[in-house]
């Protein structure tokens, strides 16, 4: 049940997931009337919807914030509910922005003309006008949803797949194997796409370029897969859905 609801305040936010807030405060009980509280309780609840009963509105110790409590979940909101804090995300509840998520994008943009494609394969499709770079991992469910997801629903575009083994020791085998392949690309989309796995890598093989793409991970602060770098430097995190993919690729500059 309190799942039920903390997804349908999520997903009246366009929120797909969020980590657990680190943020805490005491709230001050409320046991008399009080009608600034009773416009919050009425303003989030307009917000999120029937689906997510609102069941209680505090004040906090931080002047015009206060504590709402939806099915046993605390988010926090302004007096107008124009803004709230659901998981440690700052939602603006009107355009439903992830203002957060938005500022961290900028914050962690990477320069792409800089990226070291020559330790990434490239994967072109149509007329491959739009470019990305993903940093993925053989072993990853999502990273293998979000190749299916090229494959069948986008066009036009260039993929630069920077290998990216962070899941252990059998990632970073899968990566020599498919870094160390006659056909790269083949070998990447043989396993991610068919579950073919690629021939064992002989001890010849140099996966020093692999080895450094976790480097470059970590000195990026990539901390999940897959990872995609759009053109302008911005980053979409997780396996995005079609829709969602093209509509950040319509707003690159």
């Amino acid at each position: 049940m309190l799942q039920r609801y903390r997804a349908a305040a999520l997903a009246a936010f366009g929120l797909v997931a969020v980590c657990a807030a680190t943020f805490t405060t005491s709230a001050v009980a409320q046991n008399k009337p009080d009608a600034t509280l009773d416009r919050v309780k009425s303003a989030v609840q307009k917000t999120l919807g029937a689906d997510a009963p609102v069941k209680s509105v505090a004040r906090t110790p931080i002047p015009g914030l206060f504590e709402v409590s939806v099915g046993g979940e605390i988010i926090y909101a302004d007096e107008k509910a124009q803004y709230v804090i659901l998981g440690g995300n700052l939602v603006d509840t009107k355009s439903r922005q992830n203002l957060t998520e938005a500022r961290q994008s900028e914050l962690n943009k990477v320069d792409f003309a800089k990226l070291p494609f020559e330790r990434a394969f490239k994967y072109v499709k149509g007329n491959g006008s739009r470019k990305i770079a993903v940093f993925s991992d053989p072993n990853c469910p999502y990273c293998k949803r979000f190749e299916e997801t090229l494959k069948s629903s986008v066009d036009n575009i260039t993929v630069y797949t920077f290998l990216y083994p962070v899941l252990g020791p059998d990632s970073d085998a899968k990566s020599k194997a498919i870094w160390c392949a006659p056909d790269k690309l083949k070998a990447w989309h043989d396993w991610m796409l068919d579950k073919k796995a690629p021939p064992v890598a002989t001890a010849k093989c140099d996966d020093e370029p692999v080895k450094r793409n976790v480097a470059l991970g970590h000195q990026f602060n990539i901390t999940g897969t897959p990872t995609i770098i759009l053109s302008d430097g911005r980053r979409l995190p997780g396996a995005v859905p079609a829709d969602e993919l093209e509509k950040a690729l319509a707003t690159v500059k």
